[in-house]
């Protein structure tokens, strides 16, 4: 099978990059916007000039509101946990690829520690 890194549909702006944008945002698992501004940040110069870095700019506008606005889920984000959990509404959420909490040894899962806000503004602490 052909790299289809290898080729690229409608233009040489992105073909003639060392690591083009694709390949960097699939093999790191970015998230669409901020895919999307590294792609309008890496092409402005050979491509759409000051209107991709403004596109750039609003997809990175839509990450700021989202991950920090006043309805994020700033848990989430700035939790401090491994990738895969997240603490929110007074509730642990896992989600890995490699595996759960119980599937785990105990030197794995050392130095997970969560701090949070209980209903009555006391502060709780979970430390594994």
């Amino acid at each position: 099978m052909s790299n289809p890194y290898d080729k690229q549909v409608g233009g040489d702006h992105y073909s003639k990059m060392k690591i083009q944008p694709a390949e960097f945002i699939n093999k790191n698992k970015l998230p669409f916007a901020e895919g999307n501004a590294i792609k309008y940040i890496c092409r402005h110069i050979n491509k759409g000039g000051e209107q991709d870095l403004e596109k750039a700019k609003h997809y990175i506008d839509m990450i700021i509101e989202r991950d920090y606005g006043d309805d994020a889920e700033q848990s989430k984000v700035m939790s401090g946990l491994p990738k895969g959990y997240s603490f929110a509404d007074n509730s642990l959420s896992i989600s890995s690829d490699e595996g759960l909490p119980q599937d785990k040894t105990e030197d794995e899962l050392e130095g997970i520690s969560i701090t949070y806000g209980g209903p009555d503004d006391s502060q709780s602490k979970w430390v594994v």
